[in-house]
């Protein structure tokens, strides 16, 4: 009877066991499946102006840095990569990207920030720290764009002075 009782109980333990396994099986993979459905194109959009007296200017053809940390395969810190974005349109926006391909030796960004580059006028060439434009913003925040299959993030406005 006792015989009885602990093969009963052994099995009902194996049986949970398999439960929770199969379950935590099924967890990764969805896990798996989202971050595959997540983004490996990372985007930055912003506006940069030149700050004339009270006046906000788009400053066409001015160009922003994005600067990124990583971490390798093995979680140890890499040196931080940049990259420029394009010159701004004639509103003052801007717009990088950054797809997983172009991130070297399967490293994974742990952070990224964006900074005001180049201004592209004689007379508005001074970069200002508003919306940490010198010190860097932090990308936070993103939008999730399925149809592009893109984080995008936003940042500033930035401001150039004279």
């Amino acid at each position: 009877m006792a015989l009885n009782r602990f093969f009963y109980a052994a099995s009902f333990l194996l049986f949970t066991l398999v439960i929770i396994a199969s379950a935590s099986d099924e967890k990764k993979i969805a896990a798996g499946n989202k971050e595959n459905l997540l983004s490996t194109i990372i985007g930055i959009q912003g506006l940069v102006y030149c700050k004339s007296g009270p006046k906000f200017i788009p400053l066409e053809g001015a160009v922003t840095r994005i600067t990124c940390q990583a971490v390798d395969e093995n979680g140890f810190e890499t040196a931080p990569f940049s990259f420029l974005s394009d010159a701004c349109d004639a509103k003052g926006y801007f717009f990088a990207t950054l797809s997983g391909a172009e991130v070297e030796d399967n490293r994974k960004l742990t952070e990224c920030r964006a900074f005001l580059e180049l201004s592209p006028s004689e007379t508005c060439v001074v970069p200002t720290d508003v919306n940490k434009g010198i010190s860097g913003a932090l990308l936070g925040s993103y939008r999730l764009l399925n149809d592009k299959k893109m984080k995008l993030y936003t940042v500033g406005p930035f401001f150039f002075t004279s």
